[in-house]
């Protein structure tokens, strides 16, 4: 209940940056902007409410994903006003159009001209003023294009699996010797080492715990109220950045330095390097705040997901069954002298896909995104009017009965023979901003499970534990668990 609280306190206060009354008039104009639209647009917005004063709806949201219920939250809308997919709210400190449907969200995923960035403040100033979370379309585009081949292209993830799979394989060997662990810390350290080895392949071991430290404050803060106190997530958050982008800053310094012939090593070196079409290169600020924008998604999110794709492959027997002996005939077809994955055998784990693509659905580590109207747009007959914050409740598609069948069941089957309808299926957004990681990411998850479903198991320590949904969805111990050896199946 203490923790309820203060988080109330803190969606009370959100946005402020410093103490003072003229902050809570700059919220309170926020509160009334609807007042502002005169009668014929306030006639058109959708149904809904706007909560309580200066809290809005964040009391019912937070209670709602506190209590283990997070689906009560939007069922609460669809209840009072039907399912329009479309509902005003007031939402961290801002008038919000609340989308939940398929076609509301495609809508406005796909409309870059008339939606843009619209994140929280303590995700913007903490991922960076350069990430492609916040940038204008124009430049997201040129970002896009530099950084395609040095993330996700053929040549750099053939070049990350090796680490990948060698660290993968001698982590699991540790583990099993290890007793009872956290599963989900130990599995976040694992991801964490990965891409920090992706991004600086030469840094020392004292670089990456400072990094690493760092990185946890830096994280905490970003799901946090933007509210530069001492005492609070935010204000530690922000000082973790500061601390951050100085150690970045002076691998970069030491890199520039370096012979600018010399062979690419490591991202970090392929984003100095990369220059789009009239020679113009990354600046420093953009490289820094793309490796920030990574480290959230091949570390925080890859990590999560790994997670719970084993539990739930554990908690289903005959889908791990399934996953194991596609896995096994995968190794079968590999020529003797060929020990290593390469990326067509991880391009031929098809049900493993599957799985993690259930997993993604099931479990939504990204629950939600932000936008933000530039102009007056209707959907579905009503207004998102032009400064309004917009939410795309990507859960909600995901567990939705109209959409999915059976929505809170596990079941990777239901993507056999199917492709998904538009906005059916958003685990790394859509449109022109879908998660430019997305590849890397499902590349270090597939390569875990296949040594994980070859050579192990896992047993957990308290199979009902209690879920925290804030910020990502976890079991409250972490997932304490043994992993257990088990002897190769016979040929």
């Amino acid at each position: 209940m203490v923790a309820a609280a203060v988080v109330l306190l803190l969606a009370g206060v959100a946005g402020l940056a410093a103490v003072g009354g003229a902050a809570l008039v700059v919220m309170a104009h926020g509160w009334f902007q609807e007042r502002g639209l005169g009668e014929e647009r306030r006639r058109l917005l959708p149904p809904g409410d706007m909560g309580w004063p200066f809290i809005g709806n964040m009391w019912s949201f937070l209670r709602a994903f506190k209590s283990g219920r997070p689906d009560s939250f939007i069922g609460r809308f669809v209840k009072r006003y039907g399912r329009t997919g479309i509902y005003k709210g007031f939402m961290f400190g801002n008038p919000t159009i609340l989308l939940t449907t398929p076609e509301t969200c495609k809508q406005v995923v796909m409309d870059d001209e008339h939606f843009v960035p619209g994140w929280p403040k303590a995700t913007r100033k903490l991922v960076g003023e350069k990430s492609f979370l916040t940038i204008s379309r124009e430049e997201h585009r040129r970002l896009r294009r530099l950084t395609a081949a040095p993330i996700n292209g053929y040549e750099a993830l053939s070049t990350y699996l090796r680490f990948i799979e060698d660290t993968v394989v001698q982590t699991l060997d540790k583990w099993a010797g290890m007793g009872e662990i956290e599963f989900l810390t130990e599995i976040r350290r694992v991801t964490f080492r990965i891409i920090m080895h992706i991004f600086l392949s030469s840094a020392s071991d004292s670089v990456m715990e400072k990094l690493e430290k760092v990185y946890s404050d830096l994280n905490y803060g970003m799901r946090a109220m933007a509210i530069n106190i001492p005492g609070f997530a935010y204000h530690r958050a922000l000082k973790a950045r500061k601390k951050l982008v100085a150690i970045l800053q002076s691998v970069l310094d030491e890199r520039r330095s370096q012979d600018a012939s010399a062979a690419a090593k490591d991202m970090m070196d392929a984003l100095i390097s990369v220059e789009d079409d009239k020679g113009r290169k990354l600046n420093d600020e953009e490289i820094i705040d793309i490796m920030i924008m990574y480290l959230n998604a091949g570390h925080e999110s890859s990590g999560h997901v790994t997670m719970w794709t084993t539990l739930l492959l554990e908690q289903h027997p005959e889908f791990f069954q399934k996953a194991k002996e596609e896995q096994e005939e995968i190794r079968r077809n590999m020529a003797p002298s060929h020990t290593r994955l390469t990326l067509q055998e991880v391009r031929k784990m098809q049900y493993l896909s599957k799985v993690i693509d259930e997993t993604l659905r099931v479990v939504n580590i990204s629950f939600v995104a932000f936008r933000e109207a530039t102009t007056d747009v209707k959907i579905n007959g009503y207004i998102i009017p032009k400064g309004w914050r917009v939410q795309l409740w990507y859960r909600n598609v995901h567990m939705d009965p109209e959409v999915h069948r059976n929505h809170k069941e596990f079941n990777p089957s239901r993507w056999d023979g199917s492709v998904p309808k538009a906005g059916t299926f958003l685990p790394f957004g859509g449109g022109s901003r879908l998660c430019p990681g997305n590849e890397l990411a499902k590349l270090e998850i597939s390569v875990f499970l296949h040594y994980f479903l070859l050579n192990y198991r896992l047993k957990r320590l308290n199979p009902e534990c209690p879920i925290r949904y804030l910020p990502h969805p976890r079991p409250l111990d972490n997932c304490l668990a043994t992993i257990i050896k088990v002897p190769p199946t016979p040929a």
